[in-house]
């Protein structure tokens, strides 16, 4: 059986490739950093571990922006996840659409909620 594909191969998929590959891992590997920072923070903190202490922790203005920035991290790691997932089984374009720009709305929602709860709006 001879077979040629020639150039008529048919490409599916997101193919985003490397940006995605990689914006995964360094908004991985930066959510892992936070995670031992605040488990620093934690284990130095003397004493239990009640509200006022946990509070203290994230009062810092630095803190505060780190945060928000790991949070900014969560939000595109989760978009590229569910874009991808999306896009790989939700064939109907109307509902994978729909889909999309639900989880666009609610991860931006979501990125409000955390302004005003980092800095009290």
């Amino acid at each position: 059986m001879n077979v040629n594909y020639g150039s008529k191969r048919v490409v599916v998929g997101a193919h985003y490739g490397l940006r995605d590959w990689l914006s995964q891992r360094v908004t991985a590997a930066l959510m892992a950093i936070f995670t031992l920072v605040v488990l620093a923070q934690v284990v130095l903190t003397r004493g239990p571990i009640g509200y006022d202490k946990w509070a203290g922790i994230f009062a810092a203005q630095w803190m505060k922006v780190l945060t928000f920035t790991v949070i900014v991290s969560l939000l595109l790691h989760v978009w590229v996840g569910m874009r991808d997932v999306l896009m790989d089984y939700v064939k109907p374009v109307a509902i994978k659409l729909f889909l999309q720009i639900f989880v666009i709305v609610w991860l931006v929602s979501c990125a409000g909620w955390a302004i005003q709860v980092l800095w009290r709006l």
